[in-house]
């Protein structure tokens, strides 16, 4: 494979390995954020309405941004019926075909985002609520991780046809 491809791939992994180690810590924040809801709201009687929307908001950057990491790992749930028994070669040449569906996905997906971002940040679109909070942080947050998808689905991609052709990537 030509250097850059290679350089790509090495990159685009390190920099999902970055925000996945970020996002891991993700869960101990949404983690906090629930049991101060349950303290204030169980001692205090104190209920606070910005903990029952902050709680998805953490749990969406906590599972977009660790996305590309995933991907990375091969972690997503995958149907295996055949898959296990292929030899590495044959697997790596069904997953060139059916990266085109995900690619497309997730270019869809992140087209989406940036629009609606745009959007949340031109007209400072709030969340119809009591709290009523910013869309824009979130929706920033969750194009990002989508776009951090679509760069490691594309080294996958990469990875994989160079599994095909013989000429595998190393990892770094």
């Amino acid at each position: 494979m030509p250097r850059f491809i290679k350089l790509y791939v090495h990159y685009v992994e390190a920099i999902n390995r970055f925000f996945g180690h970020i996002a891991m810590y993700g869960i101990f924040v949404m983690l906090g954020i629930l049991l101060y809801s349950a303290v204030t709201r169980s001692f205090f009687n104190s209920p606070q309405l910005w903990t029952i929307e902050m709680a998805p908001f953490t749990m969406a950057a906590y599972y977009l941004l660790g996305g590309g990491w995933t991907l990375k790992n091969g972690a997503h749930v995958r149907m295996d019926l055949f898959y296990e028994r292929w030899t590495l070669r044959k697997r790596a040449f069904m997953d060139t075909l059916t990266a085109f569906c995900l690619i497309t996905y997730l270019v869809v997906l992140f087209y989406g985002g940036v629009s609606s971002t745009e959007y949340a940040l031109k007209y400072g679109q709030k969340n119809y609520s009591a709290w009523g909070p910013p869309m824009a942080p979130i929706k920033l947050i969750m194009t990002f991780g989508i776009f951090l998808m679509l760069l490691q689905a594309i080294a996958i991609f990469f990875r994989d046809l160079a599994t095909v052709l013989g000429r595998r990537i190393d990892e770094p």
